[in-house]
């Protein structure tokens, strides 16, 4: 069976199918999303249990009892110095850790990058929940940030050099579909704890994310290395070869073998990654590894994610009830997810950023402008009104799952050349855990200040980022990862950035190989 990917006046065939072999493999490799996404919802969850802020935030729970309904504004009960601390400490460690992890995954593979973040993280999680004040508790974070930022950066690198082009897009959006399992799996969590009257719930919440951590190290004992990183860091092109025949379904491996082993020149030529990806000819490739994750977060996401909860508790519900409408938004995360996964590869990553950033920007308009009509600093909103919005943060969470969710960890990934993969691929994760620890410090402020307005500030930057898909992201879909430079020299801006230095790919090629890794 042949696989076609056309793009422009280029055509490249390479031999093979999906296997079995590589979806078990994937399949493994991205349940390291489900510990970024269990974070996500265990620590939005567990902020609104009662025990927990009574033990480590009791300025928080206090406010929350207070008897004066007059004192403090409902849009800023949550708003604490260390509350926000507790939950930006976990990517501010993610954000120094996945800089380390370029150079381990390039000088050891991708497999002992996942190995370590699944062993921080399940350091992180014993910690966390065995925590008896608040430095023991944000210590625990730190250790789940570690591995969050080793995990993240490695496994899309993963799932992206295993997928055969024309399925790429699906299997690296496996990665996101348990980023949302996770975070669906800690809501349900967190529903069913927070009904334990010992005031223990929050601890079984945090230690339970043992679990995924464990799954993630020992499977990782078990996978095969990529054919890319292979050639990229042990010069073994036999066993490249053979894996590559074994993930292919196929012994004619020859083509993709041969742009593998080209790439792998010109990656030993780069000494120096990240001092080469500042070069001119990948601006492109360099503006999208900041654009991109720095979009996705100014969607609005974090807000709903982490302090969905407290946002919903604000407005009147219950306890139970808020973590309810957390479970609820997270069965719609994975529900469009998977729909995003079975057409991505077929309609087009830049179809589904522009329908997902237009569903979010009229539910962002739309939720801020019913807050503003109807809930003030003080009492509540209607149970009527609660569930509209509930309603309308579905359809946000819809729009989000098919669209920048999954795509904003795809796109940049596959768009990476191999010399500076592993550092862009950094770069993207550094920026996606220093935005959610800036969101993580700002967001409850912002909500204290801009009250319903911090809707239509994110709206604004869901209108922003959309135009900036229609613009400057070209389409990536079929397409190989060893031939992506051709997008940039068809795009109608990009072509006038990297126009000069246009065939010094070819050359660079047949400079760099060396004799030894040629067949």
């Amino acid at each position: 069976m042949a696989a076609s990917e056309v793009v422009g006046k280029r055509q490249t065939y390479y031999k093979g199918r999906i296997t079995a072999f590589v979806i078990l493999s994937c399949t493994v490799a991205a349940t390291g999303g489900i510990l970024f996404g269990y974070d996500l919802g265990i620590s939005g969850g567990v902020t609104s249990m009662e025990p927990f802020l009574k033990k480590f935030f009791p300025d928080v729970y206090a406010e929350m009892h207070e008897k004066n309904s007059h004192a403090t504004s409902n849009y800023c009960k949550f708003d604490s110095q260390l509350l926000s601390t507790f939950t930006s400490s976990l990517y501010a460690a993610g954000l120094f850790a996945s800089l380390c992890a370029s150079w381990v995954t390039q000088a050891f593979g991708r497999r002992t990058s996942m190995l370590l973040g699944g062993a921080f993280f399940m350091a992180g999680a014993v910690l966390g929940a065995l925590a008896i004040n608040v430095y023991m508790l944000i210590l625990g974070r730190v250790l789940l940030g570690i591995g969050v930022g080793f995990t993240n950066q490695s496994v899309p690198l993963y799932l992206s050099e295993m997928a055969p082009p024309e399925h790429r897009g699906a299997i690296n959006n496996g990665f996101f579909f348990f980023v949302g399992l996770g975070t669906l799996s800690a809501n349900l969590i967190n529903y069913g704890t927070q009904k334990i009257h010992s005031g223990w719930g929050w601890r079984i919440s945090i230690g339970l994310a043992v679990l995924p951590a464990t799954i993630l190290a020992l499977g990782t004992l078990f996978l095969p290395e990529t054919p890319t990183s292979l050639i990229q860091h042990t010069d073994s092109v036999h066993k490249a070869m053979a894996t590559l025949r074994k993930i292919r379904g196929t012994d004619d491996v020859q083509a993709e073998l041969d742009h593998l082993i080209a790439a792998g020149g010109i990656s030993k030529a780069a000494q120096h990654p990240l001092r080469t990806i500042m070069r001119r000819k990948y601006r492109p490739q360099l503006v999208m590894a900041i654009l991109i994750p720095f979009f996705k977060h100014m969607t609005g996401i974090a807000a709903i994610t982490f302090y969905s909860p407290l946002i919903f508790r604000s407005m009147g519900l219950e306890e139970s009830s808020s973590l309810l409408s957390a479970v609820i938004t997270g069965v719609i995360d994975v529900g469009f997810i998977l729909i995003a996964m079975t057409v991505v590869d077929r309609v087009g990553r830049r179809t589904l950023f522009i329908v997902g950033g237009v569903q979010m920007l009229v539910t962002h308009v739309t939720v801020g402008g019913i807050l503003a009509k109807q809930l003030g600093d003080h009492g509540g909103v209607g149970k009527g009104s609660a569930y509209v919005v509930l309603v309308l943060v579905c359809v946000y969470v819809a729009g989000f799952g098919l669209s920048w969710g999954p795509l904003a960890w795809l796109v940049p990934t596959e768009m990476f050349p191999l010399e500076i993969r592993s550092v862009g691929q950094s770069i993207v994760v550094a920026v996606v855990l220093l935005l959610a620890s800036v969101v993580g410090q700002t967001l409850l402020p912002m909500l204290c200040h801009l009250r319903s307005g911090v809707f239509f500030f994110f709206g604004g930057w869901t209108l922003i980022m959309t135009v900036f898909v229609i613009l400057f992201v070209p389409e990536t879909k079929n397409l190989p990862m060893e031939k992506m430079d051709q997008i940039w020299r068809e795009h109608w801006f990009w072509k006038k950035v990297v126009g000069e230095e246009e065939g010094e790919v070819e050359e660079e090629t047949k400079d760099t190989v060396p004799n030894d890794m040629m067949i």
